[in-house]
């Protein structure tokens, strides 16, 4: 039997058929699925992959399921999130980069016309899509927001989401405004759970119309500006005190006797002179090494430990949403045939300074609506434990990402199993499509659809099979990477308008050293260059190249 009609034939078995058409007949037997995005957000910042920080709900669901160990986004933001909705790489839907148009094919800055996105897959699988939060892949403009690809029902803000309180950017309700800069909040108002109340109200929609539900949650916690509410502050305010590099140590630690990281892999950039590669390159926040926490004095370690617990409290605050929908799915029935998927959009933010800053006003609470904070190197560095570089790049730390798969009605005997098969975020519409049974289609609207470039999760989350593929491929403002097999071939660009000043080919063994550490580029030529010629061959047919810098 296919796999397919196995998956179908156990729905009919397992859940009553709906009253009504027999279209939401058909469709009522199959799972609710519920993606979660969460934005800047580092590898080991969640409980059940070995940080300090409160995430009982998240815990809650790794428990019933699986954590893929080895999965990957697209170091940014609006890629990422290209990469989430089309099952594409993202140069494929148009979103190379961010959202400026550099008039080339890859680089248009919205998702184009010649993809599709999961909810234009899964809804004439008769499923009710919504989303709430952050969608960056378009403008505020009525053919580039998700009620026009697909969605039924949107909250959230078009163009990023940059603030918590007080919007700073157009809140949409639908295809209509809701608030903007000037609006007068409802008193609470606090998006991470605001996305929340929202995407409730819109399951409601869901059950209440006999269809299942596909819910894309796209927090924009915990990117900065840092801001909490004062009562969770406080419980993290004096566990940062050890400083950064004690806390990464912590994790690192934890994080082995888990099984999240295998005891020869090592902790990158343990010496500061590793650092000296890095001072030319092209962020100016990357120029100076990460100071040790010695080296500042008790006043300016209270004031760093102040603004990571912050960034602590917003993981908790986020971690709290998700219990709120794990509860409503729970009282609703609807808990065991959910399919849940957590990940992070890139890795840790290095954004700002090397130090954690408050850039906002010097009135009001430190995390409130008027302060203004970014983490900084230091604590990023920790964030992404035990990996080097950050956000922007394709080294782990830039696109190593937690992923959470759990489907409790299938996957309670897999009890918190690890899997360690590498993935990437192409991967989430090819499994969406195999959990709804769903058609990918060859045109849509009159354009010609590429195929989709992932492979279904469910044989490896389920079954524990591998994922057969041939490789993954990476690139981001000329940041590059190829992962085929056990190794991975990987470089940074220096200065991004002198593309010249790329730092070379690295290669990495990563069943031995996914830490990144040693460098085996010179031992293995030939391995370069099959892996470099690769490269370029995907580079050239997906559109990352030519790049618009040059």
């Amino acid at each position: 039997m296919r796999r397919r009609d196995f998956i179908k034939a156990s729905f009919a078995a397992s859940f009553a058929a709906a009253s009504g058409s027999l279209i939401a007949a058909e469709s009522r037997k199959k799972p609710n699925i519920v993606v979660i995005m969460v934005d800047d957000m580092g590898y080991s910042d969640i409980g059940c992959f070995g940080s300090e920080i409160e995430t009982p709900n998240l815990d809650g669901l790794a428990k019933q399921g699986v954590r893929f160990t080895d999965f990957h986004n697209t170091a940014r933001c609006c890629p990422s999130r290209a990469s989430i909705l089309s099952g594409l790489y993202p140069h494929q839907a148009g979103m190379g980069w961010m959202y400026k148009d550099h008039d080339l094919e890859g680089y248009q800055g919205h998702i184009h016309r010649n993809c599709v996105t999961i909810a234009e897959v899964l809804r004439p699988a008769g499923y009710f899509t919504a989303i709430t939060g952050k969608w960056h892949v378009g403008r505020a403009i009525p053919s580039q927001i998700p009620t026009s690809r697909g969605f039924d029902r949107f909250f959230g803000c078009p163009t990023g989401a940059g603030f918590f309180y007080q919007p700073n950017k157009e809140v949409y309700l639908n295809d209509k405004l809701k608030y903007n800069s000037k609006s007068e909040m409802p008193e609470g108002f606090y998006t991470t759970h605001a996305w929340v109340d929202y995407g409730i109200q819109f399951a409601k929609e869901a059950f209440k119309q006999d269809k299942p539900l596909f819910y894309y949650l796209a927090h924009n916690a915990p990117h900065w500006p840092l801001q909490a509410p004062k009562e969770t502050i406080e419980k993290y305010r004096k566990r940062y005190l050890c400083g950064w590099d004690e806390l990464r140590r912590q994790r690192y630690e934890r994080m082995k006797r888990m099984g999240i990281l295998k005891e020869q892999w090592g902790l990158s950039h343990d010496k500061r002179e590793d650092w000296d590669k890095l001072k030319n390159a092209r962020y100016r926040w990357y120029k100076r090494g990460i100071p040790a926490w010695d080296e500042l004095s008790e006043k300016e370690q209270k004031e760093q430990a102040d603004m990571m617990a912050v960034y602590a409290a917003m993981i908790d605050e986020m971690d709290k949403s998700v219990g709120r929908l794990v509860d409503f799915l729970k009282e609703k029935g609807e808990y065991e045939n959910t399919v849940f998927m957590f990940l992070s959009d890139n890795g840790g933010c290095a954004e700002g300074r090397a130090e954690a800053h408050n850039f906002g006003k010097n009135t009001g609470r430190l995390g409130g609506p008027e302060s203004f904070i970014r983490c900084g190197r230091a604590w990023a560095h920790a964030q992404n434990t035990p990996f080097k570089l950050f956000k922007h790049y394709t080294h782990e730390g830039g696109i190593a990402t937690p992923l959470i798969f759990s489907w409790p009605a299938k996957t309670k005997s897999k009890a918190g199993k690890i899997n360690r098969t590498p993935g990437h975020i192409i991967d989430i519409m090819a499994t969406c499509i195999d959990i709804a049974d769903a058609e990918y289609p060859k045109k849509f609207h009159g354009n010609d659809i590429p195929p989709y470039e992932g492979k279904s999760l469910l044989p490896a989350a389920l079954q524990d099979k591998p994922i057969e593929r041939d490789a993954i491929f990476w690139e981001h403002e000329g940041n590059r990477a190829i992962r085929k097999g056990k190794w991975k071939l990987v470089s940074y660009v220096k200065e991004i308008r002198k593309f010249k000043t790329s730092a070379g080919w690295e290669l990495y063994d990563m069943d031995k050293d996914k830490s990144e550490i040693h460098d085996l580029a010179q031992k293995y030529p030939e391995k370069v260059k099959e892996l470099a010629e690769l490269w370029e061959k995907w580079a050239r047919r997906t559109k990352a190249k030519p790049w618009p810098w040059g």
